[in-house]
């Protein structure tokens, strides 16, 4: 049976530091930072943040209607085996070099550099807006997040995003093991750097996206607005259900598309002969 805290506001540095196995209730924790410092087996509802650190180096924490404002800031790192649902955490930089995160019905409208360096993370309809979203996080499931914010999954690895919309510049960077699947994604310069990349029934739009690539798939996948895409790429399989702006320079594979404003190929720096291009009316 757990232990409950009184329902009141606290605060001083470390208010409630090195408790086990409590329920906290209807609670403000304010003026003061660390307020749930290197605790344990923690259940937290309607209970709110005003303050720095909330949640460092704890474990076995399910949260449910939780707020945080934005003063709450770099507000949970360090911690293993977190549930949060139905909250509001508004403050930037809040997840890091966390382990088996859970979030799921919760806006973050001020994450930037938020998930950085964390573990076995699940997000399901989760909303959030800011730049760094996720670097160079590890086995990642996501399911109708909305995400607003450039640099997205930086350094990725093991990540699978479903039904989700991402509006991001630079994304998927230096990402190994990725699945997107009935996602849209609008943003530049998509996926750069990266290996074992999957789309599939995506809608994509990126100027100068999906290039330097090794191991590349789209199945039945739209490049609206997409030009000198491709550009060496190395063991591509891309099934393309829409017009093309420009091709470029990839290196092998083969790549069908609906139709196509240009290909360029430079025989200098890769050899045609090594990717197989087929237009809907032609084969080149």
């Amino acid at each position: 049976m757990k232990h409950t805290l009184k329902p009141s506001t606290y605060t001083g540095e470390r208010a409630c530091y090195n408790i086990h196995n409590f329920l906290v209730k209807d609670c403000i924790f304010e003026d003061g930072e660390s307020p749930l410092k290197e605790c344990s087996d923690l259940e937290v509802i309607n209970t709110e943040f005003r303050w720095k650190y909330p949640l460092w180096y704890s474990t076995n924490v399910v949260c449910s209607n939780i707020k945080t404002l934005i003063t709450a800031r770099s507000g949970i790192w360090y911690t293993k085996n977190l549930v949060i649902k139905d909250s509001f955490l508004e403050a930037p930089k809040f997840f890091r070099r966390c382990e088996n995160v859970t979030l799921e019905n919760v806006e973050l409208p001020n994450a930037q550099e938020t998930f950085w360096r964390t573990k076995k993370i699940v997000l399901k309809n989760v909303k959030a807006v800011g730049d760094y979203f996720c670097f160079n996080c590890e086995d990642v499931e996501v399911d109708h997040l909305e995400l607003d914010g450039n640099y997205a999954f930086d350094g990725a690895k093991n990540v699978k995003i479903t039904n989700s919309i991402l509006n991001s510049k630079d994304s998927f960077w230096n990402v190994e093991n990725l699945v997107v699947e009935n996602c849209k994604i609008v943003g530049e310069y998509l996926a750069w750097n990266s290996k074992n990349i999957t789309f599939i029934n995506c809608e994509i739009e990126s100027n100068q996206g999906l290039c330097y690539i090794d191991e590349l798939v789209l199945k039945n996948c739209a490049l609206n607005n997409t030009d000198l895409c491709f550009e060496l790429c190395s063991n591509i399989d891309a099934e393309v259900n829409s017009y093309v702006m420009s091709i470029k320079n990839p290196i092998s594979g083969r790549i069908k598309v609906k139709s196509v404003g240009e290909i360029i190929l430079h025989k200098e720096m890769i050899d045609p002969s090594k990717t197989e291009i087929i237009v809907e009316d032609e084969q080149i």
